[in-house]
């Protein structure tokens, strides 16, 4: 995230600061629901008057830390906004405007003349008014966006992270949606004791718990444009649902997918400067959220509530969901109002005993965690901690009563990662559930009971909700395999890969934690059998990065099937031969076919994503 960029910022955000006095005293800079379109539209044309202003940004809410001396775009003789004003017309609309700059240093912005995205920019003197004006012929969700000069490893200048605004085209009739925009604010500080100043990260200019709640009745369907206006890409999760991919815009280029392109999720991952559009039902209520799954980008890594790199204990209470657990950051919460009598479930349960271990030193210095699935109550096998924990292979339709039995020294809270289930189980303390009944986080040596049905055959996993970086990091996931009714589960055809981290970030001036696969650093050597068709189940809990993943023979990949996204199959027109590679970030879930069709060997790598991977080589031989 900011690690490798981390001197280099501080260096331009302090230039930033000293180089961009403005005549204008600062005001308050307001979050931008993307409710109001900005300018005015008439005769086919929009007329907008845009300007860049300094003011002070409150992502915490009114009442939260200030962020002091952040440039933001602004209408002229309106407020400024995060992100900035939204220029929404349908397509085939001319967009004439004007755009002021103040700073007094050359602005650079993109997107606001006819090509869009990076590959359209003009740079506006200081002081300078410039004319724009380009034709919405194409419809979908762009972005204009302004810097004063580019850094050298990527990043935007602290102060001008906000200096971003969404362009949506809207084609004929379209289903109404939203607007989520996606942005932060990171400064790095060596002095500090995580290795960054002043840091959060917001939903339209908010940060949890301070997002807009969205309200939903049941039986809605819901149309999102989730756009990512940082300079990292966001794998976004929906809880309790699947939502379908509509399409997808790279900033420059917005593709409406056809039928055969769409598929169903419940992680996407949006690119830097890219949006996606999505769709889902809202068929159950309740409390549920959309957030990203990189799990530092909803820690306390990610909040104002700061001094010097540590959470200030006084501040917590801005964040508390259910002491002590607090979440920060990516995070919008989401309320499903029912509709109508709820059918209670009354088919018999299937009784599973989950123990939360923890062991000291796991990591270094760092504990190690485990989920240990035990019979009758039996607690005399305390030694054992897999990593991952056990796999939960599940009948579809068949109900679960789960009981959780926290026997380590923090909380602990269970999510039942792409289930669609009801609300109060789904695993986020303080809010999952309705009304007053709400799901509480799990206090060290006590249990809670939870009860859900699967409802669909497929990949799916189980982990820690609960100071969710430290306790995936130390190994609080296991996989879940839900299978239809009368199947049985071979392990020997059915082969899991449960990519994690060998223990948590700490600071952001640390390097990315070690990625492991299936808790080994080292994993061993596969076999495989000739004409024999495999399953291959791929699961990513591995830090804030993506992951590489390949399976070669002389160098270059094979050929797999794909199967399943998320635990949704995928359709006919995607469930095709591909070569044997995937990049994919924490939250996501893929399913392949392999069939090897001859003897001999192959290699089995994996890496975390990066310019010059450092692969992890797993032998595999095929007899």
């Amino acid at each position: 995230m900011i690690r490798a960029a981390a001197g280099s910022i501080l260096v331009s955000a302090l230039m930033i600061a000293t180089s961009t006095a403005s005549r204008r005293a600062p005001e308050t800079i307001q979050p931008n629901d993307h409710t109001k379109p900005a300018g005015t539209l008439s005769g086919g044309v929009l007329t907008i008057a845009l300007e860049t202003r300094r003011g002070t940004w409150r992502p915490d809410g009114d009442g939260g830390q200030a962020l002091d001396s952040i440039w933001a775009f602004a209408e002229v003789g309106k407020a400024p906004t995060t992100p900035g004003p939204m220029i929404r017309v349908p397509v085939g609309t001319t967009v004439r405007g004007t755009l002021h700059n103040t700073l007094n240093r050359p602005l650079t912005v993109f997107g606001l003349g006819a090509r869009r995205g990076s590959r359209d920019s003009t740079i506006i003197a200081a002081g300078a008014t410039e004319s724009f004006s380009f034709k919405a012929d194409n419809a979908g969700a762009f972005m204009y966006r302004g810097q004063t000069h580019v850094d050298t490893l990527v990043f935007r200048d602290p102060a001008e992270q906000q200096l971003a605004g969404a362009i949506i085209v809207d084609r004929p009739n379209a289903p109404r949606d939203r607007v989520l925009g996606i942005t932060w604010h990171i400064a790095a500080d060596p002095k500090s004791a995580n290795g960054a100043g002043a840091t959060s990260m917001a939903i339209n200019g908010l940060s949890w718990p301070h997002t807009e709640r969205l309200a939903y009745a049941q039986g809605d369907s819901i149309h999102w444009k989730v756009i990512n206006f940082t300079d990292y890409d966001h794998p976004m999760h929906l809880h309790g649902f699947f939502f379908r991919v509509d399409g997808r815009s790279d900033g420059a280029v917005d593709t409406l997918y056809t039928r055969a392109q769409q598929r169903m999720a419940v992680t996407e991952m949006i690119r830097p400067f890219q949006a996606v559009e999505i769709s889902w039902k809202a068929d159950r209520p309740g409390n549920w959220v959309f957030h990203c799954h990189y799990a530092i980008h909803v820690s306390d890594l990610v909040t104002l509530d700061t001094k010097n790199g540590v959470l200030r204990t006084t501040e917590m209470k801005h964040h508390e969901s259910n002491a002590p657990h607090q979440m920060y950051g990516l995070v919008t919460g989401i309320t499903v109002t029912p509709k109508g009598p709820q059918t209670a479930a009354t088919t018999p349960e299937r009784e599973i005993r989950i123990e939360q271990r923890e062991r000291a030193n796991g990591y270094k210095k760092q504990p190690a965690m485990s989920f240990v699935v035990t019979k009758g109550g039996d607690t005399h096998d305390t030694a054992s901690m897999p990593i991952p924990g056990p796999t939960l292979v599940l009948e579809r339709g068949k109900r679960v009563a789960v009981t959780i039995v926290n026997r380590s020294s923090q909380h602990a809270a269970v999510h039942w990662h792409g289930i669609e289930l009801e609300s109060y189980p789904d695993g986020i303390p303080g809010w999952s559930g309705s009304g007053p009944n709400i799901l509480p986080s799990i206090a060290p040596k006590d249990s809670l009971t939870v009860r859900w049905t699967p409802p669909r055959a497929g990949s799916f996993m189980y982990h820690s909700h609960f100071n969710e970086p430290r306790q995936m990091g130390d190994g609080l996931y296991g996989p879940i395999i839900v299978l239809e009714p009368g199947q049985t589960y071979d392990p020997e055809t059915d082969r899991t890969f449960f990519f994690g981290t060998a223990g948590y970030l700490e600071s952001f001036a640390e390097p990315d934690p070690t990625v492991i696969m299936n808790g080994s650093l080292k994993p061993p050597p596969m076999e495989l059998k000739v004409n024999k068709t495999y399953r291959f189940r791929f699961f990513n809990l591995a830090g804030d990065n993506a992951t590489l993943v390949a399976l070669n023979r002389d160098g270059k990949p094979v050929e797999w099937k794909a199967v399943a996204k998320d635990g949704y199959p995928l359709p006919s027109s995607q469930a095709t031969m591909q070569p044997a590679k995937l990049l994919f970030d924490p939250g996501e879930i893929y399913d392949f076919e392999f069939t090897p069709k001859q003897a001999g060997k192959m290699t089995f790598a994996f890496a975390p994503r990066a310019d010059k991977p450092k692969w992890v080589e797993v032998g595999v031989t095929v007899k």
